[in-house]
């Protein structure tokens, strides 16, 4: 009697593939590389995801469906603009040092696979377009927030800013302050 064919978790492998872009960078994501950590064959690896670009569209999904979670669970069934917005700044003030660093390296990956950065672009633009009206004020305060917290998001995952957790916060408290429209905060903060 022949065995069954042994099932790979799909998740498993792209907790793997994650755990390889945290430790080496996105520069040492192989196939080979995933295999290893994952504790499974190369062709287990291509048997899930057929290449190295599929492998990181898959990672890139998978991230971005758990920030859509993340979202959902913080803004509620349909949000306006305004509690959307409140709520992506949260999940991304929220988000760990070892959050941002793995998943600003997961985008530098895209730019080496380019064929990505469609479905990427499309996650951006539902996010933008779901702040309102940009030739408001208010939905022009939105965007500039919503683009403010992804440098921030970016320069601290890449680690071009060094920003201490307290910093963090006070610097999301002012972008959701400005989006809010309100006024920006004194000089010497006190009005944190």
């Amino acid at each position: 009697m022949a065995g069954r064919p042994r099932t790979i978790d799909r998740d498993h492998v792209l907790d793997a593939a994650e755990a390889v872009v945290a430790e080496v960078g996105a520069g040492g994501l192989t196939i080979d590389a995933v295999a290893r950590a994952a504790g499974i064959t190369k062709g287990g690896v291509q048997y899930c995801f057929g290449s190295k670009d599929d492998l990181i569209a898959a990672m890139l999904r998978r991230w971005g469906a758990e920030f859509d979670a993340t979202l959902q669970r913080l803004a509620g069934d349909d949000p306006g603009p305004d509690r959307r917005l409140a709520a992506y700044l949260q999940a991304t003030r929220d988000g760990s040092q070892a959050e941002s660093s793995r998943e600003a390296v997961m985008l530098a990956a895209l730019v080496q696979a380019r064929g990505n950065l469609s479905e990427t672009r499309a996650w951006y633009r539902r996010q933008m377009d779901a702040l309102g009206d940009p030739q408001t004020p208010e939905g022009r305060r939105r965007r500039l927030a919503l683009l403010a917290s992804e440098g921030a998001f970016l320069l601290r995952g890449f680690g071009f800013l060094e920003i201490g957790e307290d910093e963090w916060r006070a610097l999301f408290d002012d972008i959701a302050r400005l989006a809010e429209g309100g006024e920006e905060p004194p000089p010497d903060g006190s009005a944190r």
